[in-house]
């Protein structure tokens, strides 16, 4: 019996049928189509009218479950990387299992903003690799247009809503993940918050008059760490298992900026034509990025391509996976 590896054996995203393009932000702040895509490289987003971050998780996994022909009963973990949860409590994991009819799994929430993905990844594997579990969910997903305040101009442009979810099952060839590398700064949570809302500084009326419970970011603090640390860890863990450009197939980046990609990309000495980007069309969904991106390229994906996925986010937190593709898109 071979060593027992966590690998991914379907992928499937979700996102709402509204788009919100930079003209229509235009519209309601001051700025341009240009202005946008120069800095972020983003054309339009998706925004999510009615419902919760549940309803999308949700959609995307009950499309996965079909698509795989699994019965919800025979998922046993479902972990739900969020940072716009339906409820402070319960988790929005919970939520899920219900909507789905996953009536057998437990589950939990995990926040690390933009890395969540890659935490919630890692952590999931853990599970599969000690045999504890045989069939787990990872899905990252969030409502961000929910915590976006459309009066600023600097956070408003960049992010939209979508889910994505991956099914994690056991494999002996050698396949699914193989390492990671997770990092986290506390110090520099000012750059990159929600102000309000939580035990530090709970709701009341001067919060809400004060847009606290919206996402602040200064930007060039956040692009400075995150063009070294995304770019720096995605080399490094290239580096600890001995891989060359040559051998990496694909990077999946986190879809925040497009010079940030490009960075990452050409510290890992990749070409553009071995990194996916749909920023363009989704802009930053933050968990959901890196399932959406494996989602929109699964059919270019080939069994044991070599894929470094690569997260930064607020917190802050960072990280790298390296994870050897399990099936043929």
């Amino acid at each position: 019996m071979g060593k027992v590896t966590a690998a991914i054996t379907g992928v499937q995203g979700y996102l709402p049928e509204t788009v919100m393009t930079n003209d229509d932000l235009a519209k309601i702040v001051d700025t341009t189509d240009e202005w946008i895509t120069t800095r972020t490289g983003i054309r339009e987003r998706r925004i999510m009218k009615d419902g919760a971050s549940s309803d999308m998780a949700a959609a995307a996994i009950q499309q996965l479950l079909a698509k795989k022909g699994i019965d919800p009963l025979e998922i046993e973990l479902v972990i739900c990387a969020t940072v716009t949860p339906d409820y402070p409590f319960p988790s929005t994991a919970n939520v899920v299992c219900d909507k789905v009819g996953m009536k057998n799994a437990w589950g939990f929430d995990l926040n690390a903003a933009c890395s969540a993905f890659i935490y919630a990844l890692s952590t999931g594997s853990q599970f599969i690799e000690t045999g504890r579990h045989k069939k787990v969910i990872v899905v990252g997903v969030d409502k961000m247009s929910s915590i976006i305040d459309y009066q600023d101009r600097t956070t408003c442009v960049i992010f939209g809503d979508g889910a994505g979810a991956v099914l994690l099952e056991p494999n002996e060839e050698g396949l699914g993940v193989q390492d990671f590398i997770l990092r986290s700064d506390g110090s520099g949570r000012q750059y990159l918050i929600q102000p309000a809302g939580g035990s530090a500084c709970p709701p009341s009326h001067q919060t809400v008059e004060e847009r606290m419970h919206f996402v602040k970011q200064e930007g060039k603090q956040v692009f400075k760490f995150a063009v070294t640390n995304m770019a720096e860890v995605s080399a490094e863990i290239m580096e600890k298992n001995n891989l060359t450009s040559d051998d990496v197939n694909w990077l999946v980046p986190h879809q925040a900026n497009l010079r940030i990609i490009d960075a990452t990309a050409e510290r890992m000495g990749l070409s553009k034509d071995k990194v996916m980007i749909n920023i363009q069309k989704y802009g930053n969904t933050t968990a959901g990025t890196l399932p959406l991106c494996l989602w929109d390229y699964e059919k270019q994906l080939k069994k044991g391509d070599n894929l470094i996925l690569s997260a930064f986010g607020g917190g802050f937190t960072w990280g790298a996976v390296y994870l050897k593709w399990a099936y043929n898109g």
